[in-house]
């Protein structure tokens, strides 16, 4: 088989990347190694910056999405005795989109689907080859038989345990990690928000985050030890303790019930560079991982997509390779400044085993947050995402 581009993983970032090219004229292929209903099985974020809103339109994928997103404009954040609203229209001049990762993924599938896109799904054994020459492959199995692509270049859009990223020579790439010492225990229950909109809660019992999916459908998280599995939190645990972690009228509001998935994710930050070796380039997770405290996880992907596209729209069309040349420093560079927000957000919210002297800078911290507008417009524009 030969191709422009071989595009390896069918998650948001990988789809969403082959409909923007598609719609452009150049061919590509999406390789996945699971099913598509394990694609869609994982429960992942949901808040959308306006670079991936306006991606989804460019994709010709947003018609539900426009239907059924609930646009958001603050953020509730909860400390001590007291609650305040960050307002993004009148800090920021912006506002977010709530709508899950599972839906935009769903939607992605159904456009590509409906332009007759190449996309193998369960394909075996990928591995990606020849990709500091001009004639890159991609080599894959199914149905008991080898493939191979020629291709003339590769986007590792495969996640962190991908195979991109770990074919490249480890003296070619360097690696940025911070570990946390906790984890997030989630809830998705059928009931509706306790509030409008988001309330991050810094408790000394730990953080606590109430978000939500739709007007009926509810995401709620605590922060919790490494050490614990979900077989620690019954339904009847998680509910009181997260309304012990909440300001008073936030809890008596809130509405409990059933979880129908529960899951606990452990915190990290991670950045690879470069973010191109020669014609293969790293997308979204390959790439880099953040905390989900500052909700820019695939919102990072999309901007990665964003400038990715637009280098190979400037290299087929126009034999202009400068977008391509430059992807990795400017895709880099929104990265680290993200890495900070979801950092400093981390670090401002979570309780952390660090002693008295820290704890007081982490209260004043919350107070100049509280007493400044400046603290708060800072706030606002990184969390409603910097320019790409």
């Amino acid at each position: 088989m030969n191709t422009q581009v071989c595009i390896v993983g069918a998650g948001p970032s990988g789809l969403l990347l082959s409909q923007l090219l598609h719609l452009n004229g150049i061919d590509c292929i999406v390789l996945e190694r699971r099913s598509p209903e394990y694609v869609l099985s994982r429960i992942r974020a949901g808040l959308l910056e306006r670079v991936t809103v306006d991606l989804m339109h460019e994709a010709q994928a947003a018609q539900r999405m426009d239907k059924e997103g609930l646009i958001h404009e603050g953020v509730g954040i909860a400390f001590g005795d007291r609650r305040i609203r960050i307002d993004f229209s009148h800090l920021a001049g912006g506002q977010l989109m709530v709508y899950g990762q599972t839906e935009v993924t769903k939607d992605l599938m159904d456009a590509r689907e409906a332009i007759g896109g190449q996309l193998v799904y369960e394909a075996e054994d990928v591995s990606v080859h020849d990709f500091d020459t001009d004639k890159p492959k991609v080599r894959y199995h199914k149905d008991g038989k080898t493939h191979e692509i020629d291709c003339e270049f590769i986007a590792g859009c495969d996640g962190y345990h991908g195979v991109s990223r770990a074919s490249v020579p480890a003296s070619a790439i360097r690696t940025f990690e911070r570990e946390y010492p906790f984890g997030w225990m989630g809830v998705l229950s059928e009931t509706p928000p306790v509030d409008h909109e988001l309330i991050y809660a810094n408790h000394e019992r730990g953080f606590a985050l109430c978000s939500m999916r739709s007007h009926t459908r509810s995401r709620y998280y605590v922060q919790c030890p490494l050490t614990d599995t979900v077989d620690d939190w019954s339904d009847d645990r998680f509910w009181d303790e997260i309304r012990r972690r909440l300001p008073p009228d936030v809890a008596e509001a809130m509405v409990t019930g059933p979880s129908i998935e529960k899951s606990i994710a452990a915190l990290r930050s991670f950045v690879a560079e470069p973010m191109r070796f020669g014609r293969m380039f790293l997308v979204g997770d390959a790439a880099h991982i953040v905390p989900p405290t500052g909700a820019k996880g695939l919102n990072l992907a999309a901007s990665d997509v964003h400038y990715l596209s637009r280098g190979f729209n400037a290299h087929y069309k126009h034999s202009d390779s400068s977008g391509l040349d430059t992807y990795s420093d400017r895709a880099l560079a929104r990265v680290w400044k993200s890495e900070r927000f979801s950092w400093w957000m981390t670090s401002l919210l979570h309780r952390f085993d660090e002693g008295d002297f820290a704890r007081r800078i982490q209260q004043a911290d919350l107070e100049y947050l509280a007493s400044s507008d400046a603290a708060q417009a800072s706030l606002a524009e990184n969390y409603i995402g910097l320019p790409v």
